[in-house]
């Protein structure tokens, strides 16, 4: 007995120094030796600090910055990003960050930026806290062969036929929402509103419609729960990530799974009822969801094997996605460009007459949208200046050679979109003004060929749904610009801030004027 007592103590104290020492090495040791490593190659940034790094001061800048508005100016980098934008100006381009006890290193040379996302099974997205994966998964977390399987499948979706067919949709949900501005503005001939909830409403409905070929209605619990969710991912973001935590019952852990579990129902039931519908040969597969399973069994066939095709649940989390990346995208792009040109009535008045003599009071079609050039550059200029998404990470999981760079394994790469669009060097000393005719001869002139411009990101990952995103805003502006003139009521507080994605704080109101 004495030896079996003496047996289990040893393995006992054995696994406890294991555990120690893998604790230690992750908490400790491995963050100083990267240290050291991007010390020795010319980076500088904050000493590491034991198990948060620059967590804290990070979260304590953002609440800082967010406590009130700013007057209004395009420089919009110390209010949305503090914290990255304090590191750049005290150590240089050539800087690092530390979240939590991971490096993460700013690259800003437009070389190396585009070999990472050239080579996108070289660096995979960063791992990041478990949790967040409850929000967005599907194509835009899967990797390497997953992510390419999904991407195969998802892409007839998002071709231009496709597209085309969808038109009717964002027509209808455009016009709901213009119909109601016209109401409010009946009496006087104008109104004054916060156009910004209005816009959600507008995205939403549009991708309902066009995923599921249902209402805004039918999808309003799914967006209210997944922009919960959205708040609640970016606390996580904000908070030490420690392996396993996600287990323990704290109420937002149970708060964030619970509303995963509510949403994945909701779909499960569109899925559900859809499957049972084609079967029947009562709807037609020209929505996203039905091209999607079309896809999927077209696939599964031609193989004989469900491994070449998506599981339900993976339809699930691709369709989650559409709801989230599909509102939050449009309705971002049209409320940034509303304030824009509520500001630059020069540009309203010339995107106005574009509209007036491409479209007349006609209803849009894909050809006459694709005829609005200076809206494209008004819309090219408003992602410069307020990209939904303002930086891009990737992660070394091996040594890696990055031009004259060697960057250890477990470092994360950080492309900070929004200093590359607003920087002088790249833009010239006007970079920070608005001035959509830097786009007239397209992004490829205003860029110089160079990755400096990515607010969809680029590469192979580019964003699947881009033209999706930009025929349907284009759709809405036009409808707008037909109907209204507007401008800046003196209510709108300039707040831009991140939740995932760069949103105006206190909304965006708006005075509108029928014409």
């Amino acid at each position: 007995m004495e030896i079996v007592y003496s047996i289990t103590a040893a393995l006992s104290t054995s696994v406890l120094v294991i555990f120690t020492w893998r604790m230690l090495n992750w908490a400790w040791f491995k963050p100083k030796k990267l240290e050291k490593c991007l010390r020795q190659q010319g980076f500088r940034g904050n000493s590491y600090k034991l198990l948060f790094g620059d967590i804290k001061e990070t979260v304590k800048m953002s609440q800082e910055a967010k406590s009130k508005p700013i007057h209004f100016t395009n420089d919009i980098i110390p209010r949305a990003l503090p914290f990255i934008d304090k590191t750049i100006k005290t150590y240089g381009e050539n800087s690092y960050t530390w979240a939590g006890p991971t490096p993460s290193l700013l690259l800003m040379d437009p070389e190396h930026i585009k070999e990472v996302m050239n080579k996108n099974f070289n660096y995979p997205k960063p791992p990041g806290n478990p949790l967040t994966k409850l929000l967005i998964n599907g194509l835009a977390n899967y990797e390497t062969d997953k992510w390419a399987k999904h991407r195969k499948l998802i892409n007839p979706a998002f071709q231009i036929e496709k597209l085309k067919i969808m038109l009717p949709a964002f027509f209808t949900s455009c016009s709901e929402t213009v119909s109601k501005w016209e109401k409010m503005a009946s009496a006087e001939g104008s109104c004054e509103l916060d156009v910004w909830p209005y816009l959600q409403t507008l995205a939403s409905d549009a991708i309902s419609r066009t995923a599921f070929g249902s209402n805004y209605q039918e999808g309003q619990k799914i967006f209210e729960l997944q922009n919960e969710q959205a708040e609640l991912h970016l606390q996580v973001a904000q908070s030490l990530y420690i392996p396993g935590w996600r287990f323990v019952p704290t109420k937002r852990n149970k708060r964030m799974k619970q509303i995963a579990k509510e949403v994945q129902s909701s779909v499960m039931d569109i899925i559900n009822n859809r499957v049972k519908a084609m079967k029947a040969g009562e709807t037609k597969s020209d929505d996203l969801l039905g091209i999607l399973l079309e896809s999927n069994f077209k696939e599964i066939q031609q193989h004989g094997d469900k491994k070449f095709g998506m599981s339900i649940d993976e339809v699930i989390e691709e369709c989650k996605l559409f709801y989230f990346a599909g509102q939050e995208t449009t309705s971002l792009l049209l409320v940034w460009t509303l304030i824009l040109l509520s500001k630059h009535l020069d540009w309203q008045t010339r995107a106005r007459e574009e509209v007036q003599q491409v479209l007349g009071n006609q209803k849009p079609d894909f050809d006459k949208l694709n005829h609005l050039k200076v809206i494209t550059m008004i819309f090219n200029e408003v992602l410069r200046l307020y990209p939904p998404v303002m930086m891009i990470a990737r992660m070394t999981n091996e040594e890696t050679k990055l031009g004259e760079l060697t960057i250890p394994a477990g470092v994360q790469l950080l492309f900070p979109a929004i200093f590359l669009q607003h920087d002088d060097k790249i833009w010239g000393d006007d970079a920070k003004e608005f001035k959509p005719e830097r786009f007239n001869e397209g992004v490829l002139k205003a860029t110089k060929g160079k990755v400096t411009y990515f607010p969809f990101g680029w590469g192979p990952r580019i964003c699947i749904g881009q033209n999706f995103a930009m025929l349907e805003a284009k759709m809405a502006l036009a409808m707008i610009l037909q109907r209204f003139s507007f401008e800046l009521s003196s209510l709108y507080a300039h707040a831009p801030h991140k939740i995932i994605t760069l949103q105006p704080q206190y909304g965006a109101q708006l005075i509108l004027r029928k014409l």
